[in-house]
C-alpha cells in the first residue's frame, strides 16, 4: 500500500539540502541487534542501542526517513487523543497516570536529543490550545482540566475571553498545556542516524527484507542481495506492518495536511501555540521557523476511500476553510504544498510495543495514534532498557495481543 501522495512539507522545504546516502546490503553479517525500518521509530531505537553498546544494524527498503517520517507533522504533546479521564476509565488511576506521565518525559527527553545533534531539528519547545468545538463539550474539558491539575499536568482552564484575548477567534473553553514541543521530523531522524553512524551503527538503504530464518537462539534477515544473522530483530517498519503482520486492534486511514506559503506577521498567533480540538476526528494547526503553517486532519476510514489522492485538492480546500474560520486573517492563504498519508490507530488509543509470541527474538514498535513520535520514543526506549537487560514494567502495558473495548470516538493525528 502507498503510505503517502502529494509533497510531503519536509521534501518542500528541505529540498536542496544534502541528504546522506548510505549502501546497498551486499554481503552477510552479523549483530546483536537489527532495526527493520529507517523512519523515526527506526532511528531512535537505534540510536538508543548504540548508545548503549550494542553492535546494531539498520536496513531500509527504500530512502531512511523518506515514509511516513516525512509526512509527519511534528506535533509533540503529551495530551492524548484519548484523555486522561479515558485512559484512567480503561486502565486504572496508576497506570493511566503513569502513560501521561510518560509522555511528558518522551517531550522532554526528545528535547535533549536534539540538541546533542549536529543536524539542527528545529525543536522548539511550545504550549497547546486545546479548545471546546461545542459549547456542550466546555463541561468536560473542565472536568478533565480538573484532573490534569489534581494530578501535577501543567496546564491552564482558559474561559472564552481568555481565548479571545489570546487569538483572533473565539471559543467556549480550552485546555492551555505547557510542556509541548514542534520539531522537523525528517532532520531528526537523519540527524539520529547520523550521529549513531558515527558511533558504530551501520545502515543500510534499498534493502528490503525477503525473508526471515528463526532458530533457537537467534534470526536470519535476508534482502536481495545480503543478509544479516542477529541476536534479536525490532521491527519499526510502522504502518506497513499491518500488511504482513494485521493487529486486531489496530485500524488505518487516510488523513490530510498542508504547508502554507509564509506569512509576514504571526504576531496575533499567541505563543505559536500547537491548536488542536475536542472533536474526532479533529483539526490541527502549528507554525513552522520560517512563518509558514501547517492544517491537518480530516481522517477517513480506508474502505471508504478507492483513490484518496484524487481527493487531496478538496480536501486542501476544506483545510483552507477551516484555517481561516479560526483566523479571518489569512482568508486569502494559498497552500505551498499538500499531502496524504496513511496512519494507525488502535481500539484503546495506545500503541504496540514489545515481543510477538509468533515470530522469535523480535520486538515490534507501532507508534499508532496522533501521538506518534512520543510514542516511537517510549517504545525505543523500553525496548533498549529491556534488550540492555532492565526490565521495564511498562512494557506489558502495551502488548500486542491486548484486547479492549474503547469507549470513545475515533481519533485524528
Amino acid at each position: 500500500m502507498q503510505l503517502t501522495f502529494g509533497t510531503t512539507p519536509w521534501t518542500y522545504l528541505d529540498s536542496t539540502a544534502h541528504i546522506p546516502r548510505y549502501p546497498r546490503l551486499e554481503e552477510r553479517t552479523d549483530c546483536d541487534v537489527l532495526v527493520i525500518g529507517g523512519g523515526i521509530s527506526g532511528a531512535l531505537a537505534a540510536y538508543m542501542l548504540t548508545e548503549q553498546g550494542a553492535k546494531t544494524v539498520l536496513l531500509e527498503k527504500s530512502r531512511v526517513c523518506s515514509q511516513s517520517t516525512g509526512a509527519n507533522t511534528g506535533l509533540l504533546q503529551f495530551m492524548n487523543d484519548d484523555s486522561l479521564t479515558q485512559i484512567i476509565q480503561m486502565f486504572g488511576d496508576e497506570r493511566g497516570t503513569r502513560i501521561y506521565e510518560l509522555c511528558t518525559d518522551a517531550i522532554v527527553q526528545l528535547g535533549r536529543i536534539a540538541q546533542g545533534l549536529s543536524v539542527d531539528a528545529q525543536f522548539i519547545p511550545r504550549s497547546s490550545l486545546y479548545y471546546s468545538s461545542t459549547p456542550e463539550e466546555a463541561g468536560s474539558l473542565r472536568q478533565e482540566y480538573d484532573l490534569l491539575k489534581r494530578k501535577g499536568f501543567p496546564v491552564s482552564y482558559w474561559d472564552r475571553q481568555q481565548i479571545k484575548s489570546a487569538f483572533p477567534f473565539s471559543k467556549s473553553a480550552a485546555i492551555y498545556s505547557h510542556g509541548d514541543a514542534e520539531v522537523n521530523p525528517f532532520r531528526l531522524g537523519l540527524g539520529l542516524l547520523e550521529k549513531a553512524a558515527s558511533q558504530g551503527l551501520r545502515v543500510y538503504e534499498r534493502s528490503g527484507v525477503n525473508r526471515v530464518a528463526y532458530t533457537d537462539t537467534e534470526v536470519t534477515v535476508y534482502t536481495e542481495t545480503g543478509a544479516v544473522r542477529a541476536r534479536n530483530v525490532i521491527w519499526a517498519a510502522g504502518y506497513a506492518l499491518q500488511d504482513w503482520k494485521p493487529d486486531a486492534i489496530a485500524e488505518r486511514v487516510f488523513t490530510y495536511a498542508l504547508l502554507t506559503e509564509p506569512v509576514q506577521d504571526l504576531s496575533w498567533w499567541h505563543e505559536r501555540a500547537l491548536i488542536w480540538e475536542s472533536h474526532r476526528p479533529y483539526l490541527y494547526f502549528r507554525t513552522t521557523p520560517d512563518n509558514r503553517i501547517i492544517a491537518g486532519g480530516l481522517d477517513e476510514p480506508i474502505r471508504e476511500l478507492h483513490r484518496p489522492a484524487k481527493l487531496l485538492h478538496e480536501r486542501s480546500e476544506r483545510l483552507l476553510q477551516d484555517l481561516a474560520r479560526l483566523f479571518p486573517e489569512l482568508s486569502s492563504i494559498r497552500p505551498a504544498c499538500s499531502w496524504g498519508g496513511v496512519f494507525a490507530n488502535t481500539v484503546d488509543g495506545l500503541p504496540l510495543i514489545g515481543p510477538h509470541p509468533e515470530y522469535p527474538h523480535s520486538y515490534f514498535i507501532e507508534a499508532y495514534g496522533g501521538n506518534g513520535m512520543v510514542y516511537s520514543y517510549i517504545a525505543a526506549r523500553l525496548i533498549a532498557d529491556t534488550l540492555a537487560g532492565h526490565r521495564r514494567e511498562e512494557l506489558a502495558w502495551f502488548d500486542l495481543w491486548r484486547s479492549f473495548s474503547h469507549p470513545s470516538a475515533p481519533h485524528s493525528n
